[in-house]
């Protein structure tokens, strides 16, 4: 086996994967881009298949009763407690002697709440999907894809881990415009964009109500996830647009437990009439008016080029070389955004190979790596516990925008990075070899300097912590 062929296996387990896994190298070497579009053509790519996770709106209902049931027990025992207090004031007036009672004893612990329980098995479930694949370029494009439509669970904590299984793993190897559908009309991005509150002015509850339009998830879908900024639309455009998506709404759990948190289109909500969307008109009536116009912003040659420039600056560089773009960009529009073409495409390009590594990795990405190099399974809730730390916790990015994918957003991270390096160091330090560690994560990648440097250890903790901050390591 070549010298060559190792150095781009382990590059690609680092630009195009979560990094190498014991023997992963060696596994890949003698073909690494036809191993990376094997992987592609693996039945059930990206998706999650787990019988034990809840659909997101059942994961929004469940919380809801508990919150419910919380509530309900706790007005229950303030009662009680009010109650026991009007008695013994009643006594005590009375004249008669009374013995306080006898103290109760301490109740336990209370467990994790179902909200939190469900969230730590959708922790479960993606981190195993990113722990075992050989390379993990589906799961990559899944992580991409969930950033670029991201929702929040700060705003939406029973919904995240459910939406990206249900609006985003199906289609990361399907066509742009299926994708569209589905993420903007999910429960999950109509509640985190405000679109299930949004009413059209001159609808029957228009006007019967005081409560209007709500501009955010048009804005955000045509800046954010198809079009671009600056790209020609106005913020006539964007109030149209909105119009458009009015009715697009989901099922109140208060009044259906069966259903509650699902998508339904309300023909009372929504705009009546045709509406003007950048130089077009759409009649359609009723639900069909906003896929028509989602359909047709999927397809723009402005979101052709905003997705090709977004996924080259993911892969391979914060400024992404421009041929490349250009190649990625011709292939979504050739294709109709086959977004299997646009993969392939990415990882059979020269430039996509030959881009110097100073791309840095996510803290997801980083963390994720580590395990990888360990061959280990991780823990749910330190994993999450150390993304929060680490600025990046788990479906909660700040703003509708996503994380951000650029150095200058992470670089300021490194001392965060080096408590968990030096967190997990410790922990595994002791049966571990970092001589070993080092070649299974690095291989031919390791510079003379960052392996003097770890050879000059004085302990097994301090080499691993050196391999996991040296700069081939954080480096896709």
């Amino acid at each position: 086996m070549s010298q060559d062929k190792i150095q781009e296996a382990a590059l690609a387990l680092h630009r195009f994967g979560l990094g190498p896994r014991p023997g992963s190298i060696a596994a890949i070497a003698a073909d690494p881009r036809g191993a990376l579009l094997a992987e592609l053509d693996r039945p059930g790519a990206g998706r999650i298949d787990d019988a034990g996770l809840l659909t997101a709106a059942a994961s929004s209902r469940a919380a809801f009763e508990a919150r419910s049931a919380r509530q309900a027990q706790k007005i229950v025992e303030e009662r009680a407690k009010k109650q026991a207090e009007q008695a013994q004031a009643q006594t005590m007036a009375m004249g008669e002697d009374t013995k306080p009672e006898a103290a109760k004893p301490a109740s336990a612990t209370p467990g994790p709440t179902i909200e939190r329980q469900n969230f730590l098995k959708e922790v479960r479930a993606r981190l195993d999907a990113a722990l075992l694949p050989e390379i993990g370029f589906p799961e990559r494009l899944v992580w991409f894809w969930s950033n670029h439509f991201c929702v929040s669970g700060f705003v939406v904590p029973n919904l995240a881990g459910g939406y990206e299984r249900e609006a985003i793993r199906p289609y990361i190897l399907g066509r742009f415009v299926d994708m569209v559908l589905a993420a903007e009309g999910h429960p999950a991005m109509l509640a985190y964009l405000n679109n299930n509150v949004s009413i059209g002015p001159n609808s029957v509850a228009g006007i019967n109500r005081t409560r209007g339009l709500n501009e955010n998830l048009a804005r955000e879908i045509m800046e954010l996830h198809t079009l671009g900024v600056r790209t020609g639309y106005t913020q006539d455009d964007v109030i149209r647009f909105a119009n458009v998506l009015t009715g697009w709404t989901t099922i109140s759990p208060v009044d259906n437990p069966e259903h509650g948190s699902e998508f339904i289109f309300n023909p009372r909500l929504h705009e009546p009439g045709p509406q003007q969307v950048m130089d077009k008109i759409y009649p359609e009536p009723g639900v069909e008016q906003g896929r028509a116009v989602l359909a047709d912003l999927a397809r723009h040659p402005a979101t052709a080029t905003h997705i090709a420039s977004k996924l080259a600056r993911h892969f391979v560089a914060d400024t992404p070389p421009p041929p490349l773009v250009e190649r990625l960009t011709k292939t979504f529009r050739d294709t109709d955004g086959d977004l299997r073409e646009l993969a392939k495409t990415l990882v059979t390009d020269p430039l996509a190979w030959e881009t110097p590594r100073d791309k840095l990795k996510m803290p997801c990405e980083w963390s994720v790596a580590i395990t990888r190099a360990l061959g280990g399974r991780g823990d749910a809730q330190r994993f999450a516990n150390s993304q929060a730390l680490l600025g990046q916790p788990m479906w909660r990015p700040s703003a509708p925008n996503g994380f951000a994918d650029d150095e200058a957003t992470w670089i300021d991270g490194l001392g965060r990075r080096l408590d968990i390096a030096n967190a997990v160091a410790q922990r595994v330090g002791e049966r571990i070899e970092p001589g070993e560690t080092l070649e299974i994560a690095l291989g031919p990648l390791v510079s003379s300097d960052t392996r003097a440097a770890i050879g000059r250890a004085e302990s097994r903790q301090q080499a691993l912590t050196l391999l996991f901050m040296s700069p081939e390591f954080q480096r896709r």
